[in-house]
């Protein structure tokens, strides 16, 4: 049922790496010392936020059953509402991409420095930061095989101490460095919600299966299983660090410290080496991101192109990886980081780090959205009746659970986000602009000929895997039955 010439695609174990590894980048290891403030309810955030992700997660999966071709939100949101929602997806998701992208490589540096210090300058910091962005750029232009192999081998090696801080770290728990239930002196309720707005970005890159679920064999089955095992799974490490460090090192030292999981390694063992195994794992866990939000970076523009919403040279791919926008992504986010070391201007650095944290969230709603749309629209043949219940109250959790990351993006994010968001409203007018045109001159035979190259391309035989496809995205129903399945890749974090 899928297409054979590219063979190396993702398992369920390397799909569940890639979303365990882009949920999981460098913000765990100050995660601790940043929700500390309001006390231990901020676990309860933490599970709260678990069931919204994970309801998110089976959402994706179900939408992937319906419709498994590579580029996840934005194929089920133009399925559902049309070109322009379809566009605004694919926009917003990549965008947040590169600069997210951006954004960790500068992350890295500061943990370089800590396992080989003494090069502080900003040429070293501009080459070090390069250098993070583009080694998983080749794995990316490699081909899947090496983008899997990194995605797996990142994920055991920066899963290795963070589990250890957090189950070794159980034996040493002491409730007498636990602060109060809640620290911040005001409600329960506020102090869930005021640490919930911290978390929430903690399990951006639930989608990563699905936004690569051409690139995974048995797409209507592994993707849902892969997004649901990876955000669990990043969930357990989330939870029994947090745990593990609030046991370890004093409330009234956590709160105020800069690397919380090196400071529970010095209270467990003493000798000063928890800052050097830790900044080992972050760089790794930093590195392991980058790969997988690297693919990402060209999945969504590649969907997209494939449907004629963004330049054709997108739709571009060798070995299983758009490598056109693998290229692209990778030189947006390094013009982005020389602009951070050599300008001076870190406000524009921060502006644009605040629009991708509202830019995550526009792809999860539409695709939340469009779960319900083929819910409530009527086409049953779309819904199997025995889950309809079930998949609702996922749907509209999930919905909620989007809902909830836009409002604690803050005013700032949002209103970045919004006009960068509408920005792309004049690359949407070229590209439907350029379409129109192309399709007042051609001959409608070529234009289904073309149509049926790029689907054969995607491979995805979604018209035999589900007959609903078809009646769900008209560039489905011309694919032909040996097109197989759509190429996608393995997870972020």
């Amino acid at each position: 049922m899928h297409d054979q010439p590219h063979s190396r695609r993702f398992g369920l174990p390397t799909a569940t790496a890639l979303v365990m590894g882009n949920i999981i980048g460098g913000g765990i290891f100050l995660l601790p010392a940043s929700v500390a403030p309001f006390g231990t309810l901020s676990l309860l955030s933490f599970v709260v936020l678990t069931l919204g992700a994970i309801a998110l997660a089976l959402v994706f999966g179900r939408l992937a059953e319906r419709d498994p071709r590579t580029g996840g939100p934005y194929v089920h949101a133009r399925a559902a509402f049309g070109d322009f929602a379809g566009f605004l997806s694919a926009w917003s998701y990549w965008t947040m991409t590169w600069v997210s992208n951006a954004a960790l490589a500068v992350a890295a540096v500061g943990y370089v420095h800590v396992l080989v210090p003494g090069h502080d300058s900003k040429g070293v910091n501009l080459a070090v930061a390069l250098l993070a962005l583009w080694l998983p750029a080749l794995a990316n232009l490699a081909g899947t095989r090496w983008v899997g192999a990194v995605q797996l081998v990142s994920t055991v090696l920066k899963f290795i101490p963070l589990l250890f801080v957090a189950i070794v770290g159980l034996f040493f728990f002491d409730p007498h460095n636990l602060g109060s239930f809640n620290e911040s002196g005001g409600s329960a309720l506020g102090g869930v919600s005021a640490a919930a707005a911290i978390l929430l970005y903690s399990y951006v890159g639930v989608e990563s299966a699905s936004m690569s679920a051409g690139e995974v064999r048995d797409p209507e089955r592994n993707v849902g299983r892969a997004s649901v095992l990876g955000t669990v799974g990043a969930a357990v490490v989330y939870l029994l660090g947090t745990v593990s460090v609030f046991g370890t090192v004093a409330h009234k030292d956590l709160v105020g410290s800069t690397a919380p999981f090196s400071d529970a390694v010095d209270a467990m063992f003493g000798g000063g080496w928890g800052p050097t195994l830790i900044a080992l794992a972050a760089v790794v866990s930093i590195v392991g991101a980058l790969n997988g939000w690297t693919l990402m970076s060209a999945q969504a523009p590649y969907a997209a192109a494939r449907d004629g919403l963004f330049p054709a040279a997108f739709a571009t791919r060798r070995r299983g990886v758009p490598t056109f926008g693998v290229i692209v992504g990778v030189l947006l986010a390094s013009l982005l980081t020389v602009v951070n070391y050599t300008s001076g201007s870190s406000g524009l650095f921060e502006i644009l780090v605040l629009i991708t944290t509202f830019s995550a969230t526009v792809p999860y709603l539409l695709a939340a959205g469009a779960q319900l749309y083929f819910l409530l629209s009527g086409r049953r043949e779309e819904v199997r009746t025995g889950r309809f219940v079930r998949d609702l109250v996922l749907a509209l959790a999930g919905f909620g659970f989007s809902f909830w990351l836009v409002a604690g993006a803050g005013y700032a994010a949002v209103y970045q986000g919004v006009l960068f968001l509408f920005a792309g409203v004049l690359v949407y007018v070229w590209m439907a602009a350029r379409r129109t045109s192309r399709a007042d001159g051609a001959d409608p035979r070529e234009g289904a000929d073309a149509r049926e190259s790029a689907d054969a391309t995607e491979a995805v035989d979604v018209a035999v895997a589900s007959p609903a496809v078809a009646a769900a995205s008209p560039a489905v129903a011309v694919a032909s039955p040996a097109a197989g399945s759509a190429v996608a890749a393995d997870g972020v974090a």
